[in-house]
């Protein structure tokens, strides 16, 4: 390999490690700037607790499955119902039935802990696990 080729190769590299080491700078200083802006953040007080606990009271976080055989005839418990509420018991329950040849799957809303439309004893004990917390 000539001197030149050296040179030319020892260039190039350099410009890559200055490009790389320039990057590197702008990434420290991004995440200065954020913990700067994360630490000059006022404080959480009551009124955040509250609208925080309000919101997490909103969320669709208690779920409850229950597995079973639909049909006699097939054994695995493939069918299931699950109920999804938040704190107050709004949310859904859904059913997914299957038999050899089909399956069909069915949503239902739920408020306050009831349905409008008339819930399978597989239902209604899945949204009693849901809201109770125990297992179903």
């Amino acid at each position: 390999m000539s001197d030149s080729a050296v040179a030319l190769t020892a260039l190039v590299v350099a410009a890559l490690a200055l490009a790389v080491a320039g990057w590197a700078v702008a990434q420290v200083a991004q995440a200065r700037a954020r913990l700067r802006h994360v630490e000059s953040q006022r404080p959480v007080g009551v009124g955040d607790l509250a609208a925080l606990r309000s919101d997490i009271a909103q969320a669709l976080r208690h779920v409850a499955v229950v597995r079973y055989d639909a049909f006699g005839d097939m054994g695995g418990r493939l069918s299931f119902s699950a109920a999804v509420v938040d704190d107050r018991g709004d949310g859904l329950v859904f059913s997914s039935i299957h038999a050899r040849g089909e399956s069909r799957t069915y949503a239902k809303g739920v408020v306050g802990g009831g349905s409008d439309a008339t819930l399978t004893p597989e239902e209604q004990q899945a949204l009693a696990a849901a809201r109770t917390g125990e297992k179903a």
